[in-house]
């Protein structure tokens, strides 16, 4: 079982905190996580263990080169695991921020409402498209757990997004 890291300089950068993760966790001092230690690791940053689904994931990408995650590997994983998780809050935020009635989902009427505050010169008729490509199974609500690609795809040209927001269904 991995040490916790001190706590010592928490300010640092997360670089700096994911090394010291990656060498508690490595306790046999052997240069790289095992399964075990990744699944450790992981919990110590992100307060989470990761699925069986999510550890294969990582270990078959690995595994071809090393016996574990390298240290350079495990800082890109988790750097990239962090960006997802912080884009992930933000979209959660402004979800609670278009559902005012606390409901957990919001209606065409919820939708169009939110846009006139925030882009009102926006024609309807793309708030109502907008709505529409969300929809899931033909509900008339769009769910917090759906991903909003078409926003996301609005502001960043096709980018997608993983996320806990989906049409409700």
């Amino acid at each position: 079982m991995c040490a916790a890291p001190s706590r010592a300089g928490s300010g640092r950068s997360s670089g700096e905190r994911y090394v010291r993760v990656f060498e508690a966790c490595d306790e046999d001092k052997k240069g790289y996580l095992s399964r075990e230690d990744f699944k450790v690791a992981v919990v110590m940053l992100f307060g989470y263990k990761p699925s069986k689904v999510e550890v294969d994931s990582v270990m078959a990408s690995v595994q071809q080169k090393n016996s574990g995650i390298l240290l350079e590997e495990f800082l890109k994983l988790m750097s990239t695991k962090k960006a997802a998780q912080l884009h992930h809050s933000e979209i959660r935020q402004i979800f609670t921020a278009f559902d005012m009635q606390y409901r957990g989902f919001l209606t065409l009427e919820d939708f169009k409402r939110a846009f006139k505050s925030i882009a009102p010169k926006l024609p309807e008729r793309i708030i109502v498209e907008a709505f529409r490509k969300m929809w899931f199974k033909r509900k008339a609500e769009i769910n917090v757990r759906r991903p909003l690609r078409f926003i996301e795809k609005q502001n960043s040209g096709r980018k997608r997004i993983c996320g806990d927001l989906y049409c409700h269904g």
